[in-house]
């Protein structure tokens, strides 16, 4: 049955791309985007610098008065996109600085420099970002580092410290430099993978026995004090909450998450990571994420070219809510999450 809380007919069609954070290759804004722009609308886009494609450097990337033509370029987009980025810094840092942007050290050595140091640094990259025309930065990493040897946090340094109050420290500073700044910040990666043993990208992570309580509830903690209140949610599997669905498409999971966070931008990792691909695919995993609760789907088209399959992926999804698959109230309540980042940001 259809969902008669949710508008049709063209005035629909132009709120569900709020839901989406696509990427493209290249320098400029191609056709597809635009088109996907003027047709369904679109909540934000995100950078890079590395295509996994080509493994080359060649991506979205390549000066800061490029990126501010690109930036310029997605805001005259119909609905006004947000730009996305992940700046963490160190090995995660996709405005580097041999191409003239600012610097920015990993986490782990961030952690270790003096109090003025790590003002000066964030001040400067935030409000770089600013002026490139940067919204939000997919940072910090707030997972606590228990597996120094974890493949894609601790042993590349994206983790503060196994100390969790030197991790609430330092996510803190960035909070309040960010909001001096006006940059938004989502924490990562709901609900803690610094103890995985395997790498997000390659394969879903099992962390039942790695989270604790304490990094749970770091999040719960940080998100609302932290400009731009967000979080990244991962595609990990805490089987004590959902023994069957990694947390992007775990209602259990995200329940637990919005009972404590009810105002919260929820954001999926990307969905076109290998776990989620050998699963279930792009079309299928994004609507069962949306079903589960989630607010934004991140589609990066990096990892692979999905990009003439989007427009197909949100009309799939329209026609869901249209359906009474997806529940119209619940999809309503995420693009209005999403508008008002929109606004807190212009």
């Amino acid at each position: 049955m259809a969902d008669r809380s949710w508008p049709v007919g063209e005035s629909a069609r132009m709120q569900i791309g709020e839901l989406f954070i696509l990427g493209f290759f290249g320098k400029t804004i191609p056709a597809w985007l635009h088109e996907f722009g003027g047709s369904y609308g679109l909540g934000g886009v995100i950078l890079f610098d590395y295509s996994c494609q080509t493994r080359q450097y060649d991506n979205n990337i390549e000066s800061p008065k490029q990126v501010r033509r690109l930036c310029g370029e997605i805001a005259r987009l119909p609905s006004h996109p947000m730009v996305f980025i992940d700046q963490e810094g160190g090995l995660v840092r996709r405005l580097k600085e041999g191409r003239g942007f600012a610097p920015l050290p990993s986490a782990k050595e961030f952690n270790h420099l003096a109090p003025d140091q790590k003002r000066k640094i964030l001040t400067a990259s935030f409000a770089e970002m600013r002026q490139l025309g940067i919204h939000y930065d997919f940072a910090p990493v707030i997972d606590v580092d228990y597996n120094p040897d974890n493949p894609n946090i601790g042993r590349i340094k994206r983790s503060y410290s196994a100390d969790i109050a030197e991790v609430e420290a330092n996510a803190l500073l960035a909070g309040e430099i960010a909001r001096e700044q006006r940059i938004g910040l989502c924490l990562k990666h709901f609900p803690g993978i610094g103890g995985a043993v395997v790498d997000s990208h390659q394969e879903f992570m099992d962390i039942s026995d790695a989270l604790t309580s304490e990094q749970e509830e770091l999040f719960y903690a940080l998100a609302p004090r932290i400009f731009g209140d967000a979080v990244l949610v991962s595609h990990a599997i805490v089987r004590q909450w959902d023994k069957d669905h990694p947390m992007t498409l775990s209602a259990a999971g995200l329940g637990r998450l919005r009972n404590r966070l009810p105002d919260t931008l929820l954001i999926t990792d990307d969905m076109q990571m290998q776990g989620l691909q050998k699963a279930l695919g792009t079309r299928e995993a994004s609507l069962q994420s949306l079903r589960a609760g989630m607010d934004m789907l991140c589609i990066g088209n990096n990892l692979f070219d999905q990009e003439q399959d989007m427009a197909g992926i949100a009309e799939h999804v329209r026609q869901a809510v249209r359906d009474g698959v997806l529940a119209g109230a619940a999809i309503a309540r995420s693009i209005e999450r999403v508008q008002k980042r929109k606004t807190l940001l212009a």
